[in-house]
């Protein structure tokens, strides 16, 4: 457990503008080979939208992007869920199941024809096995239970394809929940259809993904699940008064009870309130000059402008110690059994902290939980343990 506060060369709390260097992190042949030991299970990777839009072969090195077998060779990465994430769009306009169905073959296609390098994994035992081989295991979450659409059985189908986890919702209400995001609340929690969905999910044997969805749903869902929860990209509302899309400290101690685990986001907007409140200020100013001007979002004006406005406004990077701030929080408040990684990967843009810019910067968190005091088993609990108990749990609850 640990014994001090470390505030090493990430704690001045540093800021860096768009191509700022960054300090190296000083790691040693201990936290090397503790990261390349251990395994290290990363619930968040949003590589399957990442490839969807611009395709690269991550299975070699790639120019962009936060994920690539090198990459996560060097960090010791070795159970990888990669994100079938489901744009709230498909809601409306529909083809949610098969945008679903499209991403969870293009990872499918990326294991097969690298045999030596991937294997998809469906469940914790075959996940240790494939890791011992040297592979990473690519496991299936899906974001946004949209992919279900308004067919229970759709469920099963997702299942024998391989997803392990799903994501209740995104960033609008949807037949399931509302969303943290959408100050559009239908259901005020649950919908009658999500109780079915929860309990199918429970049924079948997927962990319910309490990420994104509002705190009205997340407690209803804790009313009616018969197995552990996960959260597995959010972080500490602590640390981001009022923001619902991280764990206040009264779900966080409701999460514990129920024997789950909060996977932290390494976003900055989802670590420190500098973060965020540069972002708020930057998403108001952007769309009030597309209402202005008629700018489209995605289009060369408004590429100039974010970029002059970052110039001119440096954004305040996170860094390693505000994710180690993150997990102190979770183990004082609930103990170590209940905090592990959902790093969000190729989903957060260009705000991840100093310190854990990619897949191969995890020896470097390994360094700094060693320095703020946690123990060898600690950290194993940490890097994956305890996302492994619940998979199990959830899967053990399944078969009774």
């Amino acid at each position: 457990m640990r014994r001090h506060i470390w505030l090493g060369v990430f704690g001045s709390g540093l800021l860096l503008g768009c191509g700022a260097p960054e300090p190296v992190f000083e790691t040693g042949e201990k936290d090397r080979a503790l990261a390349k030991e251990a395994l290290i299970v990363d619930t968040h990777i949003d590589v399957p939208y990442r490839l969807f839009n611009q395709y690269e072969d991550v299975a070699n090195a790639t120019d962009s992007g936060d994920f690539d077998w090198p990459r996560a060779r060097k960090g010791g990465l070795d159970v990888a869920f990669m994100s079938i994430y489901i744009p709230a769009d498909y809601q409306q306009d529909g083809g949610a199941r098969e945008h679903a169905d499209q991403l969870i073959d293009m990872m499918e296609t990326l294991a097969t024809e690298n045999p030596g390098k991937f294997s998809i994994a469906v469940g914790p035992e075959e996940a240790r096995s494939v890791a011992a081989g040297g592979r990473i295991a690519l496991a299936l979450g899906m974001e946004n239970g949209a992919g279900i659409e308004d067919r229970l059985e759709n469920l099963a189908h997702f299942y024998e394809r391989g997803i392990r986890y799903i994501t209740l919702t995104h960033s609008k209400a949807n037949l399931i929940c509302d969303s943290s995001y959408d100050d559009e609340r239908p259901w005020g929690g649950l919908s009658p259809f999500g109780v079915q969905v929860v309990r199918e999910m429970n049924r079948l044997g997927i962990m319910i993904d309490i990420s994104h969805v509002s705190d009205e749903a997340f407690f209803d869902v804790l009313e009616i699940t018969s197995a552990p929860l996960i959260a597995s990209h959010s972080s500490a509302r602590h640390f981001t008064p009022g923001w619902e899309r991280n764990m206040s400290d009264a779900m966080i101690e409701a999460l514990a009870r129920n024997d789950g685990v909060l996977q932290i986001n390494f976003g900055s907007t989802f670590l420190t309130q500098a973060a965020r409140d540069w972002s708020d200020r930057y998403q108001s100013e952007r769309d009030a000059l597309m209402e202005e001007t008629g700018w489209d979002r995605d289009g060369p004006e408004v590429k100039a402008w974010a970029k002059k406005y970052r110039a001119a406004r440096p954004y305040p990077y996170a860094t390693l110690d505000d994710v180690l701030n993150h997990i102190d929080h979770v183990v004082d408040l609930v103990g170590i059994e209940h905090v592990g990684i959902g790093s969000d990967y190729d989903g957060v843009g260009d705000s991840l902290p100093i310190g854990l810019k990619d897949v191969s910067y995890f020896p470097a968190l390994v360094a700094g939980l060693r320095k703020r005091g946690y123990s060898e088993p600690d950290i194993r609990l940490i890097l994956g343990e305890n996302l492994m108990r619940v998979w199990l749990a959830v899967e053990r609850q399944a078969k009774r």
